[in-house]
Formats: structure tokens, sequence, C-alpha cells
């Protein structure tokens, strides 16, 4: 029998716990736990007042083929705490039980226990939970009420009747979110704000890693107590060197590792056994299952292995557990990447504007610690003003979108883009599925998410340092100001291109800056004060271009001359500046005051572009998710059980139908007399339409005729087409002819761990040779919506004469159709035929694949041998 799969999570005060579905061989652990209790406890504790609650719980666990009986354990260092159970009391309702020990109470066991039920049952079908709590059982009910879902209580005898419904809600799910961020808080405490770290492999020689460690730790400043393990000496660097890590007088919160890799394994268990509460292993090429067992039975956090390791900087800990050369320069960015040479590249630059970060950690292969971890430490640390993130491969994007909006609503949050080559693109079946590369899904996913996504390291810190004391745009509308003609051309382009606005100045604006300069200077924007201005004068331009109201920003461009240099004119005003140097070596400085200088126009204008688009999102409305009307949720639900592959013509139709999208119906047909009757009910020309085997592109294959009106003509074009196929031809569906309009695609693909991409643009037997589309990660929202619908090249040209109105509405029916439906694979509406108020899909394809039910917002650590 295959074990249950067990998820590791954290506790309020982060330890870790396991959780997994109890069965036979656990109802002594049980019957340990019960008996374990207080009399007191063994009656509240429960829900419900009936002594059988145990008997019950003992008889699912014999019992598990039994349909509705769950029981679900939690375990501390391989010992039952916990237990909680539902069973089903008919049709989507089940009884709901939870004993924690009593030891264990208060510390977050019942709440999760309860966390990861919930989401079992919503999987299996279970939609409320029924308890009756005793009134006296004030715990129990608090846990209710602050769970998040939505619930009823009704009093009655001494007992609290307590219904539960499972569906979550946006309260619920940023409750999970609250809980989740102060457990990982607590865990990751041990890892970045440890008050004792020892070095395992701690070299005498100066080339070592574990020398180049300890070394930083020690001339860092580092407060906390420092230990080395290392059995040839007894000190290292003027640290006490042990032999080996069960010889160290106390248990250290943090084990820095850097033995061999075949000896890692040992050494973590070593720590495990002494109390160490977490690991940063920088070796490499460790065996992982090996590591992630030990890592697991003891309850420790891991951060690697493969890593340049972790620092902070904060005057309370002082900690460079890193083998970086130099010192680590304190400021308010927190890093954390998987590269360590991204992060000494990041460090470095960073150090070079006068900038540094508060904690930086190198994920390396990321075994536990990850991305999601340090956001949720970030959200609310005060110290930190921007976070950046280099991430090679997302574990859990879904609930990484979610983690970073939080932040982003914050702090900046950027990410330098990885990976974006499609070399390794698969062939892609549909038109939709040949837009989901890889690199269009992390972008949707960054964009939806707030996340300001960058090429390479130096854009990045140019990003960094415009946001260092730059206020952000209130839009789009850039004045530039400089005193070389050229120059400013260059910036205006540059501005175009990156999709910013060059303002047009107001009269009184024009006026007053002509008024200020040469005769042959030119006020209009871009405004070209000349060569001879002086610094004083330009100082004066800057501030009537960014006081004129059509001008959010101001792009100021200076070149030092024989007669004048207006750099020094540059200053802060209540809008967004940036400056330009011609004669700036660097890509990118700062001046006293904060004013970010770059060497070439075309990245200042990136980087404004960047602060624009962060200004947008902070300004949209908070995501809202309307339940479009009209669905049939049972329906489409029935068309696609049991269904593997492409669907059938007139299933697709169905399933279109069930969620209230515009279809053009037809009738699927074995043979040329019924292709003729069809023409005749539909009574108007028709296309044919073949349905063969391996054939998705109908168009492309040759598979469509239009216009067939008449016996005859019908007659012919089905036996065309049987004799085109031969035996791949399994019917013809047959539509009547649509009206003409402008033709767009709608689909979905769905990837495992993203979720479900929507994707629209231009449509048509030339959408592919066009390649003008949208994209965007469901669920959508009415800004992602927007987003979509003016997201593609032609979207201005189409929905000038057209109702966007009416493809909102599809585009937020198709969302839900695959938030509803995660078998729906891929979907294809190409053509979406687009008429001046009205739209209908005439041509349709869907797969569907087996989806196994996956709650990407549950409590639990990462475990990189499985999906999230």
């Amino acid at each position: 029998m295959t074990a249950p799969p067990v998820d590791r999570a954290l506790l309020a005060d982060g330890s870790v716990v396991a959780l997994r579905e109890l069965g036979p061989a656990d109802a002594d652990a049980l019957l340990a736990l019960h008996r374990g209790l207080p009399p007191d406890d063994r009656y509240l504790r429960f829900f419900g007042a009936s002594p059988r609650l145990l008997d019950d719980f003992v008889a699912r666990l014999t019992s598990p083929d039994e349909p509705g009986h769950v029981v679900l354990g939690a375990f501390a260092a391989g010992v039952l705490v916990g237990a909680a159970s539902y069973a089903l009391l008919g049709g989507d309702t089940a009884e709901v039980a939870l004993v924690v020990a009593h030891d264990r109470q208060s510390h977050g066991v019942g709440t999760l226990m309860l966390e990861h039920l919930v989401s079992l049952a919503r999987a299996r079908g279970v939609r409320r939970f029924r308890a009756d709590v005793l009134t006296a059982n004030a715990k129990m009910l608090r846990v209710f009420a602050d769970l998040g879902l939505t619930w009823t209580s009704t009093a009655e005898c001494g007992e609290v009747r307590v219904d539960l419904g499972l569906d979550p809600g946006e309260r619920y799910l940023e409750a999970v979110a609250d809980r989740e961020l102060a457990a990982d808080v607590a865990s990751l405490r041990a890892v970045l704000a440890p008050s004792s770290v020892v070095v395992v492999g701690a070299g005498r020689k100066r080339s070592s890693v574990g020398n180049a460690v300890l070394y930083n730790l020690v001339f860092g400043g580092y407060p906390g107590t420092l230990y080395a393990v290392n059995p040839h000496t007894d000190q290292v660097l003027g640290v006490a060197s042990h032999r080996s890590v069960a010889d160290l007088p106390q248990a250290p919160d943090l084990a820095v590792v850097c033995v061999p890799a075949d000896a890692v394994p040992q050494v973590a268990e070593d720590c495990g056994r002494r109390g160490v509460k977490a690991l940063v292993v920088i070796t490499s090429g460790v065996d992982r299952d090996l590591l992630l067992d030990v890592v697991r039975r003891h309850g420790m956090r891991l951060v690697g292995p493969n890593c340049v390791g972790v620092s902070g900087t904060d005057p309370d800990v002082r900690m460079n557990a890193t083998f970086m050369a130099g010192r680590l320069t304190a400021g308010d960015i927190g890093v954390v990447t998987q590269s360590g040479g991204v992060a000494i590249a990041v460090v470095e630059r960073l150090r070079a504007l006068g900038l540094g970060t508060t904690e930086l950690v190198s994920t390396g292969d990321k075994y536990d610690v990850s991305g999601n971890d340090l956001l949720l430490w970030w959200e609310r640390d005060e110290r930190t003003r921007a976070v950046v993130l280099y991430l090679e491969s997302f574990g859990n994007p879904r609930k990484f979108s979610r983690l970073a909006r939080r932040v982003a609503a914050r702090k900046p949050v950027l990410a330098v883009r990885a990976a974006s080559s499609e070399a390794g693109q698969r062939a892609a079946a549909s038109h939709t599925a040949s837009t989901a590369t890889p690199a269009v899904t992390r972008d949707a996913l960054f964009r939806q998410a707030g996340v300001t996504a960058v090429d390479g390291v130096a854009e990045l810190v140019e990003v960094l340092a415009a946001l260092h004391a730059t206020p952000l745009p209130a839009g789009r509308r850039v004045a530039v100001l400089s005193n070389a003609g050229g120059l400013g051309v260059l910036a205006a382009d540059a501005c175009a291109r990156h999709g910013l606005t060059v303002a047009d100045l107001g009269v009184d604006t024009v006026d007053a800056v002509r008024a200020l300069l040469p005769g042959t200077a030119s006020a209009h924007n871009p405004v070209d004060t000349t060569a001879a201005v002086d610094e004083r004068t330009f100082g004066h331009c800057l501030d009537l271009v960014a006081a004129d109201p059509a001008v959010d920003a101001v792009i100021a461009v200076t070149v030092p001359t024989a007669v004048a240099d207006p750099a020094g004119g540059v200053h802060r005003t209540a809008k967004t500046v940036l400056a330009v140097s011609g004669d700036q070596d660097a890509s990118v400085s700062l001046t006293a005051d904060g004013i970010a200088v770059y060497a070439d126009p075309a990245r200042a204008a990136t980087v404004l572009a960047a602060l624009a688009e962060r200004g947008e999102w902070l300004r949209r409305p908070a995501p809202e998710l309307p339940e479009p009307s009209g669905t049939d949720l049972a329906e489409a639900r029935a068309v696609v059980a049991g269904q593997e592959g492409w669907l059938s013509p007139d299933r697709v139709v169905r399933l279109l139908k069930a969620f209230g999208l515009p279809v053009l119906g037809g009738a699927l047909v074995r043979d040329a007399e019924s292709a003729v009757a069809a023409q005749r009910s539909f009574d108007a020309p028709v296309a044919l339409k073949a349905v063969a085997d391996d054939l998705l592109h109908k168009s492309e294959g040759g598979g469509v005729l239009l216009d067939l009106a008449g016996e005859d003509a019908v007659t012919r074009g089905f036996e065309a087409l049987r004799d085109r196929f031969g035996d791949r031809l399994t019917g013809v569906f047959v539509q009547p002819m649509a009206r003409r309009g402008r033709e767009l695609l709608v689909g979905v693909v769905t990837d495992p761990q993203f979720g479900p991409l929507v994707v629209t643009g231009l449509g048509g037997v030339d959408t592919d040779l066009l390649d003008d589309r949208a994209a965007a990660l469901a669920p959508l929202s009415e800004a992602d919506l927007d987003d979509l619908l003016h997201g593609f090249r032609a979207a201005p040209k189409v929905f000038r004469d057209h109702d966007e109105a009416v493809v909102r509405d599809v585009l937020r029916r198709v969302s839900r159709l695959a938030e509803l439906l995660p078998e729906v694979a891929e979907l294809d509406l190409n053509p979406l035929v687009l008429t001046e108020d009205d739209v209908i899909a005439v041509d349709a394809r869907v797969r569907v694949a087996p989806a196994e039910p996956v709650d990407p917002f549950l409590r639990r650590l990462r475990d990189p041998r499985r999906t999230p």
C-alpha cells in the first residue's frame, strides 16, 4: 500500500510538525494521545460532548476503506500531538472532530490541522463542516471564529452547533496568509537572527570556504555566541573549536555546514540530535533525499545546499555567514537569489552606489527555504524598503503571486528575469499553447503580482537607484529638459519606445521657459536650453516644466561644455526627476540628494517606464472577481467527466454554453445525408469542418469548406472531405455561416504549477503569423481584464469600432471556466468574430486531461520532491 503523503508545516512558534492521514497502524498512537490528556481536556478538547468521539476516531482508522471517513494527524519529532477527523453526514456535509495534546494547545496545532482538513475535504467534494461544541469550550469556538471561513452558530442545551462553509473566500485566504507570516517569521529567526552560530568544517587555511565563513562572522562583528567544529585543532581565528557538534557546550540556533558532500547528511544528523534549529549548507553535490530526510525528522529549517550563505546587517545581528569577499554594506534592500554569482554582483553594485542590504539569502538548490519564505519575512519588516529576487524556478508560483502582491503593496519588489530562452519550448498543439512560453507565463505572473521585472543585474541596480528616493510618477507624461538638443531628442525617442508620452507643455509654461532662455533655444518639449545656460537658469526651467499640469515626470539631460555645466541645477521636485549626464562613466550614480543619474538617455527612459508601471499597479483597484451569470457548473462537469484528449465539437458547444459563452452551434454528422439535413434545418449556407484524427488546425489542414448551400453543394463537400482524410475522418461538423467581422483569439492553456493562462489577441488564419497577443493568469480581476483587452498591439484599432464590453464578458467567463474546471488543459476560441456590438465563437477546441486538485495556498513547507 502506498504511504500517505506527508506535509511539513510551521506552528505559530516556528516549530515544525508533520501532517498526514492516519491509518490502522496509528490507532495505538491515537489512544496514547487521548490517555495523555487531563480529565477536563478529554471532555473539552473534542468537538462535541459525547464520549463516543474517541471511539469514532479509532473506528475511522480501522475502517480506512469506508467512504467519507478521514483522520488527519499532526506529529512533532515523530510523536502524535493532534488529530482531526471528518465523517460524512450526507450530501456535501460532514461532522468534524479535533483533539490536541495538552502541552501543544494554544500553539496553533488545531488551526493548522483544520486548514489541512478543510483543504482535503474540499478536494473530495465536501462543502460544509458541522460540529457540536460544548458551550464551556471557548477555545474551540475561538478557533472557528478566527479561522476566516464563513460560519454560523446556534446554542442549545449547553452546546453550540457550528456550521462552517468550506469555500475559501478572500477573508479566509488572507487569514491563512497572516498565520503563515507569523509562523514563518518565527522559524526564520534561527536563520536570519540567530543568537548563536556554529561553523562546521571551519578550516585553518584561509583558502577554505569554512575559514572564509568564520572569518566573515568574526571580523564582521557578529555579537552572538560563535563556535567552530574542526577535529584537528582547538581554535580557528580565535574561536574555540570542537571535535563535533555533539561536543558543543550548547545547541546553537544555526549551523553553517562547509564539509565535503558525502559528510553533510551525518553532520545534519548530529545537528538535529544536538537541537540545532536551522542549517545553512554551503556544500554542493549533496544527496538530496538523505539530507531532506534528516532535516524533516528533526524539524530543522534548511538554506541551500550549494549556496553562498546568509547575512543580516541589523545592528543587533551583524551576521555575515557567507564566503563573499569584503564587508557587507548595511542598507534597506532585502536580497534573495538562487545564484551565488548574482548575489555577489548585486552586493558589489549596490556598494558602489552607497546602498546596502538588510538581509541577503543565497538559496542555492532551494531544498527548503525559498523566495516565498523571504517574502513573508520582509513583508512587515520596516527596515526593508525594497526586495530583490533572482528565482530560476518557482516551487509554488500561485502562492508566490499572492505573497508578492501583499509585499508589493507595501514596498517595491524587483525580480531579475531568468531562464527566458524559448529554445526548449515544446511544439504547441494549439494557437494558445504556442503563446504560453515560460517567459510569457512568468512575466504575466510578475505583472499581476506587482513585481518589477528587469533584465539583468545592471538594470536592477538602475531601477533601485531611482526607487531609493524618487517619488513615483502619477502617469506616463514626460518632459525632457536638456542643454544638448541631440541627447534630448534621443531621450524623447526612448520615452516613446517604452510607452511613455512626450507631454505637450501648456502655453504659460512655454512662455515662461522662453523668457528665461536665449532666442536660439527651444521652449517646446523636448526643451533645448542651449549649451550656454548656467545651472541656476537650468534649475528654474526644471521647476517650470515640472510644475506644468500636463507633466508627470522630467528627464533632465546635461553635458558639460567650456561655457557652462548645468548639472548642478538638477534638483528634486514634487514630481519624478531622473537625470542623464553625458560625461558619466558609470551606468548610474546618485547625487547627494538622492537623484538617480544615468549615463544614457535610453537607460533613464527604461527606468522611468518601470516606475510608471509600479505607480499604475499601486493605483489599480482591489482585485474583484465578479461571478458571471447564467453558468451551469453541473452541466459543464458532466461534459468533461470521463473525457481525455480533444473533445468532440458537440461536446465543446455544450461546455461553452454551460458557461454562457456565445458559441455558434452546429450538428456533428457521419454521412452526407445527415449533412444535407442539417443544412436544411439551418435554412442558410453552411460551413463543413472535418473532425479527423490529428487534425487540429482545420483551415491549414484543408478541413474547412465554406458557403455551401443546397443539397448538391453540401453532398460534394462532404465527399471531398471524406476523400481527403479517408479513415482518419470521424465526422463532419456542420455550422451555419457566421456574420463577417473582426476576428479575435481567446484561449486558455493550463500549467500544472502556474495554473491557467488566458490569452487574447488577433485571431483567424493569420493568428500565428501576426503573433499579437496579451496574456494573464486566471483568475482574472477587472484590472487583469483591462490588461488583456488593451495589451495587444492592435487593440486600439479593434475597439475603436467595436464594443469591448462583449469581449470582456467572454474573457470573464473563460477565466471562470478555467478556474473551476482544472481538467481543461487547452481551450481555443478562434476565430471569435466581433461585429459592431456582438461577438460569437465560430470555431472552438477544448482539450481535457486528468487533473489532481491542488491547493496552492495551503500552509506547508517546500518539498522539492513533489509539486505544490
